[in-house]
């Protein structure tokens, strides 16, 4: 009988990191979903009952070292080891380049980059002894394509393909696989857990009036989205696959992006892009 594979995600706790949980869950994985506020578990729960699946919930806050070596051991030595990592944890930041501090950029990288990074360093060990595993590091259409007011964002994102990029190749001799999923505008929590730039929101900022248009142009564009079981089906994808392809698009309109970035010159593109979020209304 072959051995239940054993998936650690982070940032369950709603969103694209619940679905998932529960959605690998059903498909047999045993399922370890962590998040670093655990009084926000029951979501998770009630819909972990509603569709009929077991799932370990434990404490992770991905910018902690002792949090995170805590949750794998406790992983690892329950479960000898852990077969598929996750990486879900994030949030976006908003504002104009100007206005951020560096603290607050410090931040973004911290959760998105450092903390996937800090993650991944606590998984290989017991991927490397086993020889096999598989590492999905949940990036975004912003980690493609670079969007005014979210550059730091973005920034975080490239630096997560980046990252998945080279992993492929690092990990490969140990039989580990790496790929990013790169999902576009979900159904999710995002544009309420996103953290605007404290200096973009004062009257006095240079560009508080854009700032203004780009919310209510994202207002718009947030309304036509796409259910996060999208997300955990690639991730199911890629997971099911002897050779996971280096990146999976998710939802409408993400891959007519891309192409077309490829296709027009920068000048044109940046128009549009110009156009989509910062038009006065």
């Amino acid at each position: 009988m072959e051995k239940q594979k054993v998936v650690l995600i982070t940032g369950c706790s709603s969103g694209m990191g619940l679905v998932t949980a529960t959605y690998l869950a059903g498909k047999g994985y045993k399922v370890y979903a962590s998040m670093r506020d655990l009084d926000k578990k029951n979501e998770l729960l009630k819909e972990a009952e509603k569709t009929g699946v077991l799932i370990e919930v434990l404490q992770l806050d991905v910018i902690d070292d002792v949090s995170v070596k805590n949750a794998v051991k406790k992983v690892v030595d329950k479960e000898g080891a852990i077969d598929i990592l996750v990486n879900n944890a994030g949030y976006g930041s908003g504002g104009f380049l100007e206005d951020f501090s560096m603290e607050e950029i410090k931040d973004q990288f911290e959760t998105n980059f450092f903390g996937l990074i800090r993650v991944i360093q606590a998984v290989l060990p017991s991927m490397r002894k086993q020889k096999s595993g598989m590492i999905v590091n949940i990036s975004s259409i912003g980690g493609l394509i670079s969007m005014p007011v979210l550059s730091i964002y973005n920034a975080s994102k490239f630096a997560v393909e980046a990252l998945t990029e080279s992993l492929r190749v690092e990990l490969a001799p140990f039989g580990i696989k790496a790929t990013a999923i790169e999902p576009g505008n979900m159904r999710t929590n995002f544009k309420k857990s996103v953290k605007a730039a404290q200096r973009s929101q004062i009257p006095s900022s240079a560009y508080y009036d854009a700032m203004k248009c780009f919310e209510k142009n994202i207002d718009k564009i947030t309304q036509n989205v796409d259910d996060p079981i999208l997300v955990a089906k690639a991730v199911y994808e890629a997971i099911s696959s002897e050779n996971p392809k280096r990146g999976y698009l998710v939802g409408k309109g993400s891959s007519s992006l891309i192409a077309l970035k490829r296709i027009l010159p920068n000048r044109v593109f940046e128009k549009i892009v110009a156009k989509i979020f910062l038009a006065k209304n």
